[in-house]
């Protein structure tokens, strides 16, 4: 018992990180709302709700479910911990915490591009990854749409990465936070004014950017992996700025309703 009450203390789970926990749902949940009415009002592209909102939703709550339960410590947790043990790069230098806190969003930005192009490039990452793949249309639920088993396998590999290089415990948490709306705003289904496209893709991933990576095509589902900064994509030349035809969304092989069930959501990264 003694161990789990330490464990809780150093992953910041006493009553500000909870606090600091809930505002960052709360915030999350209001920009869903809000990108969701915006989808509504003014759609870069038609795409059917109903059963498949239903489905993509409750992946989400079935990951977080998961993770809640088989992962206890999480990101911020993690950080809390190497910290408390001086793991880590990080703690073996001395840094200002402004530096501390921008490293860690890069890096775990960097890690987190290599990880999406792993997820499509090896097979048994693919099979899981595909789930997410397979909506075919696009809009801010297709982000809450991945396998539990995927979320899981990120959140260890996060957790190893922020203790590998023992980042800060609040420039995680900042990071999460980003990350999280960034992840909402790169799915959503609507496109920023053609004025603003280009200023902002040259910092930032935008959903027309993050769209061709959702095409059915394969050159272009293997392209535009980032998340958050636009520039890793062309750093390491999987950048691809447009469709190179009409844009269908989604896997080939699964031009149909089937994506919109959960059961065949969850079965799918085990059928031959």
């Amino acid at each position: 018992m003694n161990n789990l009450v330490a464990l809780a203390t150093c992953c910041g789970m006493d009553a500000i990180g909870k606090s600091a926990e809930l505002g960052a749902f709360a915030a999350m949940a209001g920009v869903f709302v809000l990108f969701a009415f915006i989808e509504l009002a003014a759609p870069a592209r038609q795409a059917p709700r109903g059963r498949r909102w239903v489905t993509n939703l409750a992946l989400f709550a079935i990951d977080t479910l998961a993770v809640r339960l088989i992962v206890p410590l999480l990101m911020v947790g993690a950080a809390g911990l190497a910290s408390e043990r001086g793991w880590g790069l990080l703690n073996l230098v001395e840094l200002p915490e402004w530096l501390a806190i921008a490293i860690a969003i890069l890096a775990l930005d960097l890690a987190l591009y290599f990880q999406h192009w792993a997820t499509h490039r090896v097979p048994l990452l693919w099979r899981l990854h595909k789930v997410h793949h397979s909506d075919p249309a696009f809009d801010v639920t297709t982000a809450a749409r991945f396998h539990p088993i995927e979320i899981v396998l990120s959140m260890v590999y996060k957790m190893a990465v922020v203790v590998a290089l023992g980042l800060p415990v609040w420039g995680v948490f900042l990071f999460e936070a980003i990350f999280n709306l960034a992840t909402l705003f790169t799915h959503s289904n609507f496109a920023l004014p053609p004025r603003a496209e280009h200023p902002v893709r040259a910092l930032l991933v935008t959903p027309d950017m993050h769209r061709v990576h959702h095409s059915a095509r394969e050159r272009e589902t293997n392209s535009n992996y980032g998340t958050l900064l636009s520039g890793w994509d062309r750093l390491f030349g999987t950048y691809v700025a447009s469709p190179h035809d009409e844009l269908t969304i989604g896997l080939e092989e699964y031009q149909d309703r089937r994506p919109h069930g959960l059961g065949w959501s969850l079965m799918l990264p085990f059928r031959k």
